[in-house]
């Protein structure tokens, strides 16, 4: 059953995002910024929707109180990255456009990157890695500075569950140099939709909102460690058989 459900949400998206990545770029000659964005967070919802009556997977929130208020109030998202799930999920979530700073191979991507390579996100290029985290400030200034939030996995890569990746400080150093203040989210992600898995089981998927810690007068390195140990003591709590002691 596990297989059949799994192969039939592929399918959903597959049939879903082709149509829609072709509306949107057509859309995009005269759409741009905001408005086409949430044109692309229809899709994803879509596929949350999807994952929710085909997978059986359900999401569970805590920590919305966290969230800065205000249209322009800046945030930078740091979350836990365990499976393709969270990436689709955040976007639904959030009251803001979200700004996700990824590598630019992912725009070769038929249909999926070409609609995302049409939004206003951050694509770098990880061989020129100081070129690229000026232009991650910069861009990340002008979004910021628009009420669009930015989006980053500070471990870089899917981590299966009860691990720990390292993490990164591309996120804090972009916070310490903007401001902007950090907000740490706690995923449970791979509990249903493991890394690389093409077979999903059903269950619910936590999701915690940490509350906002201040970048001004921090030391990205700092500031990461605090970050690290929140969202790695959260994941514990939220999902504490994945992290029980090996016999």
């Amino acid at each position: 059953m596990a297989v059949l459900r799994s192969c039939l949400h592929m399918l959903w998206m597959l049939v879903t995002v082709m149509p829609w990545a072709i509306i949107m770029l057509v859309a995009s000659i005269r759409v741009r910024g905001k408005p086409l964005w949430w044109m692309a967070v229809r899709w994803l919802g879509w596929a949350i929707g999807g994952a929710r009556v085909l997978l059986g997977i359900r999401t569970h929130v805590i920590g919305w109180e966290n969230l800065p208020t205000g249209d322009t109030a800046p945030a930078i998202l740091l979350v836990k990255h365990q499976s393709t799930f969270e990436t689709f999920l955040m976007p639904t979530l959030m009251p803001h456009p979200l700004a996700y700073v990824f590598k630019k191979e992912l725009l070769y991507v038929p249909f999926f990157g070409w609609a995302m390579g049409r939004l206003d996100m951050v694509h770098i290029d990880r061989s020129q890695r100081n070129e690229s985290f000026a232009k991650v400030v910069e861009q990340g200034k002008r979004l910021l500075a628009q009420g669009i939030w930015v989006i980053m996995f500070p471990e870089g890569t899917r981590i299966p569950r009860g691990q720990t990746g390292t993490y990164k400080l591309g996120g804090t150093r972009l916070a310490v140099a903007t401001g902007a203040p950090v907000i740490p989210v706690a995923v449970t992600s791979a509990k249903c939709w493991p890394r690389k898995a093409f077979i999903k089981t059903p269950g619910v998927v936590e999701v915690s909102i940490g509350k906002p810690i201040p970048s001004e007068g921090r030391e990205p390195k700092e500031l990461m460690e605090e970050v690290q140990a929140w969202i790695e003591g959260e994941m514990r709590r939220l999902d504490p058989e994945a992290y029980a002691p090996q016999r």
